[in-house]
């Protein structure tokens, strides 16, 4: 392994030594005349490995370990180290396309698809014909009460609006129209002169902190994307008479200020029970949905709102099985079933039979050892993901029977499993999409006998 790979800024045994002597501990192995081994990863989001007794990631050894990691601007980097009686010392290295991701310590996932993004944010939204504004859209009323509130502000020309609505790709709604026409709120030396306490009064009479009009956008579902984790194992969800559809982002949802944090927008595709041109915040906190606020801009700029929450995805679209929950795969077995996730159980491994044909499943999650036949799978012909433990994974891996509809996996691994034969599971995965696989290599070096001081 050449000194160009990712794992180049940390070839230098001198680097790992502090960590590996505190993961040592007391070192019970070698005293008695064995080899010891250490293992565990670190990454973007930190350190993840048995540590002995007493002693947390915030070490000095184990801290300035992944701040190295973070100058090579390394992703994954599995590890095992075995520790000869005399001190001799092999560490195995693994630069991994494997993610792990925050909060989610136990699962390794591969995407083996470029550019695709879960089934819910590639939603587009649906029609609701008879859309119409709220009768408290008031066009006059707005324009009076904005320009009572602003006499001295600059409003946008015909031409603007025109220009903004061609590059949206939209046409806005006549609220938004006299909105901007009041003001157009560019925070420029022609409009403003650099005068902050103007811009305020300007976000004060609207009640938001606006964008200009040429700032006008659309939420970007992708951009609301996290991860496939969290992504694949969530649904859209509108109930019947929502007043805001459950998308993760729509090019009717056209953003027109903040509240500091989160988007306020005004909503050009509403649910079935909405408005068109009603007022929603999207939140920096969610991933999908936004939660109505106002049932049309006069209203928003009158401080007459209201609140409709969204809804997550929820049963029979997302079903778990576990203890407390749902008791078995029959119960979730459902024509509009999309995602199952089948938790830890002290009973019998399950039968995935009930879900074959499904229209809709689309993501299959299930803890190491609940499943009583993992080449059920196969009878599962809809799934973009697939996360399931190292058994499971072995035995369709063995059987030739790896799903090939699936765009990202997730290998789930137990907290005794040896990360680097994960990382091998995973190159056996990500071989069958032809993707870049693990990078590995070996570091020499000696820490000493049993019971050398450790390095603090």
């Amino acid at each position: 392994m050449d000194d160009q790979t990712p794992l180049s800024p940390l070839r230098d045994f001198a680097v790992w030594e502090p960590a590996l002597r505190l993961l040592l501990g007391a070192d019970t192995d070698r005293r008695a005349g064995r080899p010891a081994r250490v293992e565990g990863r670190v990454g973007p989001h930190g350190w993840r490995s048995a540590l002995p007794e007493g002693l947390s990631p915030s070490e000095p050894g184990i801290v300035d370990l992944w701040r190295a990691f973070n100058r090579g601007g390394l992703g994954e980097t599995l590890f095992s180290a075995e520790v000869r009686p005399d001190g001799r010392t092999t560490l195995d290295l693994a630069w991994t396309s494997l993610v792990m991701p925050r909060g989610y310590p136990n699962v390794a996932v591969l995407t083996l698809v470029d550019g695709v993004l879960p089934e819910p944010w590639r939603r587009l939204p649906d029609s609701v014909p008879g859309s119409v504004p709220a009768s408290s859209a008031d066009l006059e009323l707005l324009e009076r009460t904005l320009r009572e509130r602003l006499p001295d502000a600059v409003g946008a020309t015909e031409e603007e609006i025109a220009a903004a609505e061609a590059r949206l790709g939209v046409t806005l709604s006549d609220e938004l129209k006299v909105l901007y026409r009041v003001t157009r709120a560019r925070w420029d030396w022609e409009d403003f002169h650099d005068d902050y306490e103007e811009a305020d009064r300007v976000n004060a009479a609207v009640g938001c902190e606006l964008g200009s009009l040429e700032e006008l956008y659309s939420v970007d579902a992708a951009a609301r994307h996290s991860s496939w984790t969290y992504g694949a194992t969530d649904a859209v969800h509108t109930p019947p008479g929502a007043a805001v559809q459950g998308l993760a982002g729509s090019p009717g949802w056209i953003v027109f200020g903040s509240n500091g944090g989160d988007e306020l927008a005004v909503d050009l595709t509403p649910g079935p029970g909405g408005h068109a041109g009603q007022v929603i915040l999207v939140s920096h906190e969610a991933n999908l949905g936004a939660d109505l606020i106002a049932d049309s801009l006069t209203d928003f700029v009158l401080d007459r709102t209201r609140e409709e929450r969204c809804r997550q995805g929820q049963f029979p679209a997302v079903a778990r099985v576990r203890t407390g929950s749902l008791p078995s795969i029959e119960a979730a077995a459902h024509p509009d079933l999309e995602v199952l996730s089948i938790s830890r159980s002290d009973g019998a491994p399950f039968s995935l039979a009930p879900l074959t044909g499904l229209p809709r499943l689309r993501t299959l999650t299930a803890f190491p050892g609940t499943l009583s036949d993992p080449l059920e799978i196969t009878g599962l012909t809809g799934l973009e993901y697939l996360a399931l433990g190292a058994q499971e994974w072995r035995v369709l891996l063995d059987a030739g029977a790896v799903p090939r509809t699936l765009s990202a996996a997730a290998i789930k691994v137990r907290q005794d499993e040896d990360h680097l034969s994960v990382a091998a599971l995973a190159d056996e995965i990500l071989a069958l999409w032809d993707r870049s696989r693990t990078i590995r290599t070996l570091i020499e070096g000696n820490l000493g006998p049993a019971g050398s001081r450790a390095t603090r």
